[in-house]
C-alpha cells in the first residue's frame, strides 16, 4: 500500500490544497515502491488516460490520494503482469461500469488455438508520437538520442515503455550539463551487463521444456536486479557517496 502524506504540520501546502499533491510529492511517494518512476512516466500515463489529475488555474497538476493509489495500481500491473496500458485502463475502469474485473493475464496465441501461458513478458509498446509527447521533446532531440543508442525503436518501429523512463533520466542528467554523447559509455556498460545476463540465461530460454523456458524469465529478472544493484554500488563506491 502506498503511503501518502498525512497533511500534518510538515505538509502545510498539501493540507492547504485539501490533501492534493504536486507531481514532485507524488514522485517521492511512488519511489518507495517504484524507484525508477519519473515525472515523464507520470505525464505519459496521464496522456494515456490512466489518471486525470486536477489542474490549478496556472496549469499545475494536483493529485488526490486516489490518483496516487491508481498510479500505484498501474505501475504494479505493468511490473508484475506485463499488461498493455489499454488492458490496464479497462481493468481499472470496470468497477465504474458496475463490472467485476479480476486482473487479466496476457498469453500468446498458438496458431489456431486458445491463448497459451506466456513464456516471457508482454512488451508494452508506444508510438513515436506518444514518446515525444511523454518526454516533451522534439523529433531532433529523439533522433540525436537514437544516434547514440540511448533509445532504439523495436523492429515494428514502435518503442517499449522503458523508453519513457530512459528519456526522463536523460533529460534530468541534462540539467547538470551531462549531454547525450557523454552517456555512450553508460549505454555500452549496460549492453555488456545485459549480454552477460543473457549468456547465463540462454540455455534455459532455449530449453525444450516449457516450464524451464518460463523459468528463464524469472531468472533474467533476478539477475538483472542483481546487476543493477551491483552497478549502483560500484558507482557509489567510486564516487565515495551513499545514496538514500
Amino acid at each position: 500500500m502506498l503511503r501518502t502524506p498525512s497533511g500534518g504540520a510538515g505538509h502545510g501546502a498539501a493540507a492547504a490544497d485539501n490533501g492534493l499533491m504536486s507531481i514532485g510529492t507524488v514522485l517521492n511517494v511512488l519511489r518507495d515502491e517504484f524507484p525508477e518512476v519519473t515525472v515523464s512516466k507520470i505525464r505519459f500515463l496521464e496522456s494515456e488516460g490512466l489518471i486525470e489529475p486536477q489542474r490549478t488555474p496556472s496549469g499545475y497538476r494536483k493529485f488526490s490520494p486516489g490518483d496516487v493509489e491508481r498510479l500505484g495500481h498501474v505501475l504494479r500491473m505493468q511490473r508484475d503482469h506485463y499488461l498493455p496500458l489499454k488492458v490496464i485502463r479497462e481493468h481499472l475502469d470496470a468497477p465504474g461500469r458496475g463490472e467485476t474485473a479480476p486482473v487479466p493475464s496476457v498469453g500468446r496465441q498458438r496458431d489456431g488455438g486458445a491463448p497459451s501461458e506466456p513464456e516471457g513478458p508482454t512488451v508494452v509498446r508506444i508510438g513515436r508520437a506518444e514518446l515525444l509527447a511523454a518526454a516533451e521533446i522534439g523529433e531532433q532531440v529523439l533522433d540525436e538520442w537514437e544516434s547514440y543508442g540511448l533509445i532504439a525503436p523495436l523492429p515494428e518501429g514502435v518503442y517499449d515503455a522503458e523508453a519513457v523512463t530512459v528519456a526522463g533520466l536523460v533529460l534530468e542528467l541534462g540539467r547538470f550539463g551531462i549531454e547525450p554523447r557523454h552517456l555512450r559509455a553508460v549505454k555500452a556498460a549496460a549492453d555488456r551487463e545485459a549480454a552477460l545476463v543473457d549468456q547465463v540465461v540462454a540455455p534455459l530460454r532455449l530449453h525444450r521444456n516449457p516450464q524451464t523456458r518460463a523459468h528463464a524469465q524469472a531468472r533474467t529478472k533476478e539477475l538483472a536486479g542483481l546487476a543493477v544493484k551491483l552497478h549502483a554500488a560500484l558507482v557509489q563506491s567510486a564516487l565515495g557517496v551513499r545514496l538514500p
